[in-house]
């Protein structure tokens, strides 16, 4: 059973959204507010927000993943990513797309519409050939990978048993072998080379 959390400003989306959980098998609806704060309190698999979601600031603990329904050109952003967003889809998703992007997120997948992620591509560097980039270390694929999950520097530290400045100096090295400016776009890059399997 999947727990959602429901965060959405208009009170007409947010009864659409209820619905659509409510009604479907697998899914219990944990709450509903008109922000982020009641994932505070109620721990939900997921959280499935409508427009811009905003963490809580006082929330202890890693965020669940957030399935948003956001419009414009870069709704998915390093900002949202780090703010816990697995999923953007437009905001006239379909209920099978809304449902199934939940799935995902809260079986550790990201999952973005189509038209989002060539946006996103769009800002990314030309990639060079295997043979002329510096070939990733076990480790450094281990940390891409859980970099890819959205997990952040600390988390990783925990996992695999170093020191979050050993994380960091992975992190700096994995940037500056796949020529990428951002976490998000080394998760990218490692997508599109095969690096990351989704």
């Amino acid at each position: 059973m999947i727990r959602i959390t429901i965060a959405a400003a208009s009170p007409v989306v947010r009864a659409g959204l209820e619905s659509l959980v409510v009604s479907s098998p697998g899914m219990e609806l944990a709450g509903s507010f008109p922000d982020g704060r009641g994932i505070e309190v109620l721990r939900p698999d997921v959280v499935l927000a409508a427009g811009k979601f905003e963490p809580p600031p006082s929330f202890e603990g890693e965020l669940p993943p957030v399935v948003l329904l956001a419009s414009g050109p870069r709704a998915f952003t390093l900002e949202q990513f780090q703010a816990g967003v697995r999923a953007v889809l437009p905001p006239d998703a379909s209920p099978a797309t809304i449902l199934a992007a939940v799935e995902a997120a809260a079986g550790g997948l990201a999952a973005m519409d189509a038209r989002e992620l060539e946006a996103l591509l769009a800002g990314t560097p030309q990639l060079q050939t295997a043979a002329e980039t510096s070939a990733l270390t076990p480790r450094e694929l281990e940390v891409l990978r859980m970099m890819a999950e959205g997990a952040a520097n600390k988390a990783i530290a925990w996992k695999l048993g170093i020191s979050e400045h050993t994380v960091k100096f992975h992190v700096a090295s994995i940037l500056g072998k796949l020529e990428a400016g951002t976490r998000t776009e080394a998760v990218t890059i490692g997508i599109r080379k095969g690096l990351v399997l989704i």
